[in-house]
């Protein structure tokens, strides 16, 4: 058994990225998947209802599209256990992980002791409740409030206008220009739908974060660079959805990235993990930002 402190095994970040690779080679995004089911629209959730984050996101959001889990939390089996449940013989769970650094001292090539930081992950089990036992109502799934899809959302337009967006509408093209600092969107009413414009708009503002003067994101020295933000966006705006309680469905003008990101992901058995942190922060940062 590896300890928290030891690097995890090569094959760990590899077993991610080709779990997401096989997917996207038939055309499915795991981070939008799940919303289809009729309970709430949530993030993964811990057993003390703590949000997951990072590529744990990922790796429980396909998890509960392959096998069709209504049910957003989950937890470990002793987790199971202390709160009176347990897991029901034969079940199998999902793996998600612990990242972290280790620090080990080395010796430059002038005799100076540096601190280098070695990053790592650490796998481990869990549930979703569904699969357990004993847990009583408070963990049962809820049906989600009904939305009426062509009416404006208070809470969700009221979030959105506490960033500090340089937010302009108008033509048919929603993007973000990082030389004027301004995302660009269409007319509400061209949305087929209030929750299509709100995800695009979180889409966007994850772009945002990018500039210089917030998160500083450049992938510039990297291949596809452009692919890699896109990625990094997509994820972004997966999070926010699921934060703010909307469903995000699939773009149709992101298809054509699915090639390069593929290309991307074959290329670098890291990146999956590395653009699941980036969205991640990119979203604190746009909360944070929310109640500044």
């Amino acid at each position: 058994m590896s300890r928290p402190n030891e690097p995890a095994r090569p094959d760990l970040y590899g077993r991610i990225t080709d779990k997401i690779i096989t997917q996207l080679e038939t055309g499915v995004r795991p981070w939008t998947q799940p919303w289809t089911a009729s309970t709430s629209v949530s993030r993964p959730l811990r057993h003390n209802g703590e949000p997951y984050s990072g590529i744990n996101v990922l790796l429980l959001w396909s998890e509960a599209m392959s096998r069709g889990f209504q049910a957003s939390t989950w937890m470990t089996f002793r987790q199971a256990l202390a709160l009176g449940g347990h897991v029901r013989k034969g079940e199998t769970g999902a793996t998600v992980v612990y990242a972290n650094t280790l620090a080990r001292a080395e010796t430059d090539d002038a005799g100076e002791e540096q601190l280098r930081r070695i990053p790592f992950l650490k796998a481990y089990t869990v549930f979703n409740v569904e699969q357990i036992e004993g847990l009583g109502e408070s963990y049962a799934a809820e049906p989600a409030p009904a939305v009426n899809p062509d009416a404006r959302i208070a809470q969700v337009e009221a979030w959105f206008s506490t960033l500090g967006v340089d937010l302009r509408h108008g033509g048919g093209s929603a993007f973000y220009v990082p030389s004027t600092d301004q995302v660009q969107m269409p007319a509400f009413e061209r949305f087929r739908d209030a929750e299509s414009y709100y995800a695009t708009l979180g889409h966007e503002c994850v772009h945002w974060t990018g500039h210089t003067t917030r998160l500083g994101r450049d992938f510039s020295r990297s291949t596809e660079a452009y692919a890699r933000e896109e990625l990094v966006a997509e994820l972004g705006a997966a999070f926010l959805c699921a934060d703010l309680g909307l469903a995000l469905e699939p773009r149709e003008d992101h298809a054509a990235y699915l090639d390069h990101w593929l290309e991307v992901l074959r290329g670098d058995k890291r990146f999956i993990v590395s653009a699941a942190a980036h969205a991640q922060r990119a979203v604190a940062f746009l909360h944070q930002a929310s109640t500044a």
